[in-house]
């Protein structure tokens, strides 16, 4: 899969706030996979207005992180799990490498399953076939086209996603509901509650996410002729100004589809008491404000659209993790022939999605509990790149200030002890 050229980066970083605005409005939008679609539903649908203040609460987190493992990639010349390769025990790299990994998969195959769900309401064919199809498109784009392509096609349709703005003010939400919902923390302990808060947490800070950042900034010098690890060493204040400024864009957007998500589906859905989604048709009743009986092709837009965003990025990022941790050429830049063990890994891992949708899972349900997956295999990797940022052997005189510091803890902190309540939850 080729990415892109010096001059497209060199355009990118000369393109002044306009293109900066735009390049963080498309990524916010990305960042929401079909996973995260669908956990935001439920959430709205079960707990209604009453959890939107999980918006507002998990953006300075998406921020933070996200920031942090860019930062690793510009800073230090690598990719996140080549410098973990490179500077940690080897029982560590495994360990965080299978949590990653079988994250990605697990995320991946619900997102596909979600796609199909979403495809089956306007073209109703067994679900695996669609699977099957949709993910062979996406690998077909990524090994004969580049992530480049894929993008262009898909993300101005994914900006469908903004009906669900448009569709929460139709609703008519009550205000005073909605912004006690939005400003007061409320907080259930028990299994459904706690389930649904790490699956939020885990969709939407995803170690894809992390890892695809990181890489990102490595392969952006790659294109620019900095070929070797020493010309990759190093980055400028200014650029690191510009990470914050194109970060903060694109993760503001997204939690903020993430909050209309859950308050457009709190004022349709739980209001008129369906409190459980159990097809994606039931998930698209909540557009019917802004789009009448067009709402499940609306719907149907935005997640397949995200979706073919989300995907690849995903299956690559596994073989990045891979190919980084056990020494292999691997890049954007390389091709099939090139780079054969890379392409491998992403035809594997993509199989591996697919056959997971044979296995009979309600394809809606599944997007859940990846998001649940997410929350236990994500701890141990934000912890890991908060000491990776504070190491001067990697980062020089660019390691965290106190301010990054405080709030990338809490945030590791705070997604560790809802994991662990939804565990204690389980046995009681």
């Amino acid at each position: 899969m080729r990415q892109q050229s010096s001059q497209d980066v060199r355009d990118k970083e000369n393109s002044g706030l306009g293109n900066a605005l735009g390049r963080g409005f498309i990524s916010g939008a990305a960042d929401d996979d079909p996973s995260a679609i669908g956990t935001y539903a439920s959430a709205g649908a079960r707990f209604g207005l009453d959890i939107l203040w999980t918006a507002p609460v998990t953006l300075p987190m998406m921020f933070t992180i996200v920031y942090l493992s860019s930062k690793l990639g510009q800073v230090s010349g690598r990719g996140l799990f080549q410098a973990i390769h490179d500077f940690y025990p080897r029982w560590l790299l495994w360990l965080v490498l299978t949590g990653v990994v079988l994250g990605n998969m697990i995320e991946a195959a619900a997102d596909l399953g979600g796609m199909a769900a979403s495809i089956g309401i306007f073209a109703p064919l067994p679900t695996p076939l669609l699977v099957t199809i949709t993910a062979g498109v996406i690998f077909a784009l990524q090994v004969f086209g580049s992530y480049t392509l894929i993008r262009n096609i898909f993300r101005w349709l994914a900006l469908t996603l903004v009906a669900y703005v448009a569709a929460a003010f139709l609703a008519k939400p009550d205000l005073i509901s909605t912004l006690k919902g939005t400003f007061v923390v409320s907080l259930e302990f028990n299994k459904d509650f706690l389930s649904i808060l790490v699956a939020i947490i885990g969709t939407t800070l995803s170690a894809y996410l992390y890892t695809w950042q990181s890489n990102e900034e490595v392969e952006e010098k790659i294109a620019d002729g900095q070929t070797t690890l020493n010309e990759r060493k190093g980055t400028s204040n200014r650029e690191l100004r510009r990470s914050r400024r194109d970060i903060l864009i694109g993760m503001s957007f997204s939690n903020m589809i993430m909050y209309f998500i859950i308050l457009c589906t709190g004022a349709t859905l739980h209001a008129n008491g369906q409190t459980e989604i159990e097809t994606a048709a039931q998930a698209a009743e909540a557009l019917k404000p802004i789009a009448g009986d067009a709402a499940g092709y609306l719907f149907a837009a935005g997640v397949v659209s995200v979706g073919f965003l989300a995907v690849p990025v995903m299956t690559t990022g596994a073989a990045y993790d891979l190919a980084q941790s056990f020494g292999w050429k691997g890049s954007l830049h390389a091709t099939a022939r090139e780079a054969p063990i890379f392409y491998v890994i992403i035809a594997a891992v993509t199989a591996v999605a697919v056959a997971m949708n044979f296995l009979g899972f309600n394809p809606m349900k599944a997007l859940v509990w990846s998001g649940i997956v997410q929350g236990f295999s994500t701890p141990p990797l934000l912890l890991l790149i908060v000491l990776m940022t504070n190491n001067r052997k990697i980062m020089g005189d660019k390691v965290n200030s106190r301010g990054l510091n405080i709030m990338a803890y809490i945030t590791t902190a705070a997604i560790f002890s809802a994991s662990i309540g939804l565990v204690v939850s389980w046995f009681l």
